[in-house]
Order: C-alpha cells, then structure tokens, then sequence
C-alpha cells in the first residue's frame, strides 16, 4: 500500500467519517426524504449541534422503532433473538456489523437489542 494511500485511509479513521456515512445513508434509507441533500445538511447540523451539547444527537430510531424491529426478528416470541438475526437485522438497516462481539451461542434480549443498536 502506498504511503499516501495509508495517510489517506488514517485521515477516514481519525475523524471517524466511514461511520459518520454509514449513519447518514441509514437515515436516509429509513426516512427516505422528498429533498435528501436538505435532509442531510440538517442531520448534519444536529450532529454538530449534539457535539457541542446543544442538541440531540439524530439516531436512526427511537425506542418503538426498535422494540418493533425486535419482534419481527423474534418470530416466535422467545424474548430473545440469535446473534445471527441480530446481524442480518443491522444489514437491513444498512449498519455495520463489523464489530460485533457476540459468540454464535449468546442470545440477545430486547435491551441488549436496544443498547446495542
């Protein structure tokens, strides 16, 4: 990898910008706005608003959102879903699932489900 290329991708994870982008096209998927780049400056400027302690900082979805999520990955109602679920479920979302600290035999309850995402 050339030395430039390395200095390029330190830059992206210093700022942490593929996440930042990966937050911002979730939202976009999920409200699916009329007028995105309207949509993307004032999430923007809630995330800098929230930075400085002004605001909050603009999640993909609330605590409903999240409790329904949660209750179509557990189809059957156990209280708990799979940490395979709970990957496929983030890449519905379009987040990242690269990393995710769960062993294949762990289920994930509700308020793990919340806390994590």
């Amino acid at each position: 990898m050339a030395a430039g290329e390395q200095q390029g991708r330190d830059y992206l994870q210093r700022h942490r910008l593929p996440e930042l982008l990966h937050r911002l096209s979730a939202l976009l998927l999920y409200h699916r706005p009329e007028r995105p780049r309207e949509f993307l400056i004032q999430a923007l400027e809630r995330v800098k608003a929230g930075k400085r302690a002004e605001g909050e900082y603009p999640y993909l979805m609330d605590e409903a959102n999240l409790a329904a999520m949660f209750g179509l990955l557990d189809v059957v109602g156990q209280g708990h879903i799979t940490p395979a679920q709970y990957r496929e479920g983030l890449k519905t979302l379009g987040l990242s699932t690269e990393d995710l600290q769960f062993g294949d035999d762990v289920n994930i309850t509700l308020d793990v489900f919340k806390e994590e995402v």
